[in-house]
């Protein structure tokens, strides 16, 4: 749910101004419920780093046969992203979760980065 040591890639800009990022993680079998159950609600303190980090938009979404987490995110700056990770609530927030996903020797969730191949762009007012 936070920033990660770059394995992501800019796929894009929104408005100009928005970056998105879409990326795919698995949470264990058997523990579908309970990664959703750790999500609603988020605690505030991570949704306020998020925030104060430049994120905008956030969403995952699973798919019920293979367990693979969607995730997309919108935020503004590669940097506010990436300073995300270095945060002691992210940190906590990745070892809350590491005994339901796939995780990394520091916690973070295992990711494989998403390359943008179509983007439909919202008409400007």
């Amino acid at each position: 749910m936070c920033g990660t040591d770059g394995a992501f890639g800019t796929v894009g800009q929104f408005y100009g101004i928005m970056i998105r990022k879409a990326f795919v993680m698995a949470v264990d079998s058997g523990e579908e419920s309970e990664y959703e159950r750790r999500h609603n609600p988020v605690w505030a303190e991570l949704e306020a780093v998020l925030k104060s980090h430049g994120v905008h938009s956030y969403s995952i979404f699973l798919h019920p046969d293979t367990n693979q987490l969607f995730a997309y995110v919108e935020f503004e700056s590669e940097e506010q992203w990436m300073a995300i990770a270095g945060t002691d609530i992210c940190r906590r927030w990745w070892a809350w979760m590491k005994d339901i996903m796939p995780t990394n020797s520091d916690d973070s969730p295992v990711t494989v980065p998403l390359r943008e191949v179509f983007h439909f762009p919202r008409p400007e007012n």
